[in-house]
């Protein structure tokens, strides 16, 4: 077998600062090693923490297309080695999420040691990376140590092991899994898998992300793009993901809208300059895809994928249609906030907001409706203190505020109200005078048939009932004589008046007449109703001589 070997060449500060310093972070450095494997089409990633009394170590395993000595050596351990360059797709069609050639650097940002065994074609490539002797190289080529052996030609995939972990405390996998979660997207043709020592396989899922969160409103890209008519931007089309909104805030490190390009994250959290003062902001998190911002001629992604280039023109345009989502967004957020909340309260104290509105006189309306609303909207307010307040409001101001007022009498308001509520202010006195008179005759026992008789005849200081004379002053004395008939008189008066001036009138004339000529009008209405109800009260209270 001809001599060969493996050469790495590189400025040893390189590995430190873009190896240590940029992927120091355990989520970010493992996430490099997934992207690895998703880029040589594994359908699996397997992740295990191993922590004993041995000491600490990682594994990632995955079943993709492996690498040749050849490939080690002519790709792998070339550092900056642009993969876009040769194909934009690895060979099952995936778009190629690495392009800069650092990523392998991750390694050294955990572990000073690094095995890796990989196998395709029947051969297994075996060797290891050593941080102490890397440093050592003093800008000479590193040459790894390494072996070359058989493997089942089916065989492929990679291994790879780092040891001598800088990491000293011990593995949270829960945290960790969530982590990663937040760095990718996974489509459903790779899994992840994480395990601690011989602990549970957890599954990474793009659930994970949002575990815990308990959604209240959501809004699917870009189907909401579409209906909101957000679509001048020449990309919408291409915005994908989805943001949801929670019922309580949430905590600061699960705000805001995370990039993802071709599965992995291109740009941490954030809300792209929208103004953050409102409360709407508390609430929200999602994600969106953006995939054609890594398919641009501009690189515009940074090297640890934690921001996109924000000056460059085309991002600039991105970021300016991504705040305009926001605002929109928080548009209908408070919409659909306000409405459940609505509906909430209707549950809860039986008042139907629509309807309310609407039966409301037009000059109370416009004063009380911006109030309701803005209680409704105030999410500072408890569910109890709002049902409260919008509870005792209707309670003061009413549907059909007016009649309300007026403190109709209960009987009058048995036959007058429907009227009243259809607009049919005619037939509502018309009812009316016809119950009261009913109850006179029913109270009285009279013969007479006619209404202006009826009333004339049972009221007044001759009359058969006399509604005032159970009252006494407070020392229990008589009123005045003059003082109990002028009562009895007005009681007499005023129902002539009412069959007269109101009875007479609406029964023998054209409806649309008087309501044309404005001589008989929702006003007179409730006049004549007020004044029906105190004759009532004053029925209520009488007596037979």
């Amino acid at each position: 077998m001809e001599s060969k070997e493996l050469l790495m060449t590189f400025d040893p500060k390189t590995i430190e600062h873009l190896g240590i310093k940029m992927y120091s972070y355990l989520p970010n450095a493992i996430a490099e090693l997934i992207a690895n494997a998703y880029d040589a089409c594994a359908s699996e990633v397997f992740i295990r923490l191993i922590d004993n009394e041995c000491g600490k170590k990682i594994i990632v395993s995955d079943n993709g297309d492996g690498m040749t000595f050849e490939e080690v050596n002519d790709k792998f351990l070339v550092i900056g080695r642009n993969r876009r360059e040769e194909s934009d797709f690895s060979s099952c069609g995936r778009i190629v999420t690495g392009k800069k050639g650092l990523g392998k650097l991750a390694f050294f940002g955990i572990g000073e040691k690094i095995t890796i065994e990989t196998c395709k074609n029947g051969q297994k490539t075996i060797f290891t990376l050593d941080w102490n002797e890397l440093m050592n190289t003093a800008g000479e080529p590193y040459k790894p140590k390494f072996e070359i052996e058989e493997c089942n030609e089916n065989e492929k995939g990679t291994t790879i092991t780092l040891t001598n972990l800088k990491r000293k405390s011990g593995f949270d996998t829960d945290n960790l899994s969530k982590n990663l979660a937040k760095l990718f997207n996974f489509p459903d043709d790779f899994k992840v898998y994480l395990q601690l020592n011989d602990g549970e396989k957890i599954e990474i899922t793009n659930k994970l992300k949002y575990e815990g969160i308990e959604e209240e409103f959501s809004w699917d890209f870009p189907g909401w793009l579409e209906e909101k008519d957000l679509t001048d931007y020449s990309e919408y089309r291409n915005i994908s993901g989805k943001i949801i909104t929670t019922e309580k805030p949430l905590k600061p490190g699960l705000r805001d809208i995370t990039l993802f390009a071709n599965g992995r994250m291109v740009n941490l959290p954030e809300f792209f300059g929208s103004s953050e003062s409102s409360h709407f902001f508390s609430y929200t998190t999602g994600w969106l895809d953006v995939d054609f911002v890594d398919i641009w001629e501009q690189d515009v992604i940074s090297t640890n994928r934690q921001s996109l280039d924000w000056e460059n023109p085309k991002t600039s345009e991105l970021r300016s249609f991504l705040a305009r989502i926001l605002t929109e967004l928080h548009k209908d957020w408070r919409d659909k906030r306000r409405e459940k909340k609505k509906q909430s309260i209707n549950k809860k104290t039986t008042v139907n907001f629509e309807d309310w509105y609407s039966k409301t006189p037009e000059p109370i309306q416009t004063k009380i409706k911006p109030i309701v609303e803005k209680i409704v909207e105030d999410s500072e307010l408890s569910e109890s203190e709002t049902n409260t307040i919008i509870s005792t409001l209707h309670q003061l101001l009413p549907e059909y505020t007016y009649y309300h007022y007026r403190y109709i009498h209960p009987e009058i308001a048995a036959v007058s109200k429907s009227y009243y509520e259809y607009k049919n202010y005619y037939g509502a006195v018309l009812e009316a005078i016809k119950r009261y008179v009913n109850k006179v005759r029913e109270k009285s026992g009279t013969d007479k048939e006619t209404e202006l008789d009826i009333v004339s005849s049972i009221f007044g200081k001759n009359g058969v009932l006399k509604t005032v004379e159970k009252y006494k002053r407070p020392n229990r004395k008589d009123f005045k004589d003059s003082t109990k008939e002028n009562i009895e008189e007005g009681q007499k008066f005023l129902s002539m008046g009412v069959v007269k001036g109101a009875r007479h009138p609406v029964a023998h004339e054209e409806i649309e007449d008087l309501r044309e000529s404005g001589m008989f009008t929702e006003k007179d209405c409730l006049d004549v109703l007020s004044i029906i109800s105190h004759l009532m009260r004053r029925l209520d209270d009488s007596e037979p001589v």
